[in-house]
């Protein structure tokens, strides 16, 4: 089964470094489905993977010259406050209720894709400019809180926002939201209740290969085509969606 973990983490990597979101958000059921950890052990764990595989996407990106630095400042400030703040909070919340909750997340973050891959094209020329700066801020603050509850990088929320909101082009707003979930997922982390119980070899492991995947993701940006991409994985992600929300709702 640590295969399949390590083959599940290596597509992780590829979409995040393709899309700039999507692929974390499959980061703990593949810990807790796969590889068998309890849930809230399972988001602990998520969160070091995803922000060292985003941290390396975001670095080539950002060598690419497609990372907004502005923009990745204001989102990440109140990412990284809602993270702590809901890493803090999910102590009241048991396992299955984070499950049911990353299940929802899941099925959005699959519907929102598949949207979004029969849409026009999106508008690539357009100049970065003033961001609403309250909404901005408050996107970033709700994807920080659902990273620390539920162990997400919210890539799918980031990307629309820097594109709707910041006027930031599409292929810089993959660079950018990848530095976001970067300091999302530190915050996330450091206001997490289970490091002491971390496996870290696991998660060093685990780590390698996304992070294998995301230099490949990143490299392949101009090559694979982003809306066959997108339909495929907001496939993906509605099947293991529903297996989540069924399980989960099955034991309430």
């Amino acid at each position: 089964m640590f295969t399949i973990g390590l083959a599940c983490a290596l597509l992780i990597g590829l979409t995040l470094g393709m899309l700039g979101g999507g692929g974390s958000i499959l980061t703990v059921p593949v810990f807790v489905y796969v590889l068998g950890y309890d849930p809230k052990l399972a988001i602990a764990m998520s969160l070091p993977v995803v922000g060292a595989t985003s941290f390396i996407g975001a670095l080539r990106h950002w060598r690419a010259g497609n990372l907004h630095f502005q923009s990745a400042l204001l989102l990440g400030i109140a990412a990284m406050v809602g993270a702590f703040a809901g890493a803090r909070a999910s102590v009241w919340l048991s396992g299955r209720s984070q499950l049911l909750l990353l299940g929802v997340l899941m099925l959005a973050s699959s519907v929102m894709m598949l949207r979004d891959s029969f849409r026009a094209a999106a508008v690539t020329d357009i100049q970065a400019g003033a961001a609403p700066l309250p909404l901005l801020l408050g996107v970033g603050f709700a994807v920080g809180t659902l990273t620390g509850i539920v162990g997400i990088g919210g890539g799918f929320l980031i990307v629309p926002a820097l594109v709707l909101l910041a006027r930031v082009p599409m292929q810089q707003a993959v660079g950018t939201s990848l530095a976001v979930i970067t300091l999302n997922s530190i915050a996330g982390f450091a206001g997490q209740q289970m490091i002491a119980e971390i496996p870290f070899g696991v998660v060093l492991s685990f780590t390698a290969v996304a992070i294998v995947g995301i230099l490949a993701g990143t490299a392949l940006i101009h090559h694979v085509p982003a809306r066959a991409l997108k339909r495929a994985f907001s496939v993906l992600l509605m099947v293991i969606a529903a297996l989540v929300l069924w399980q989960n709702h099955a034991r309430l």
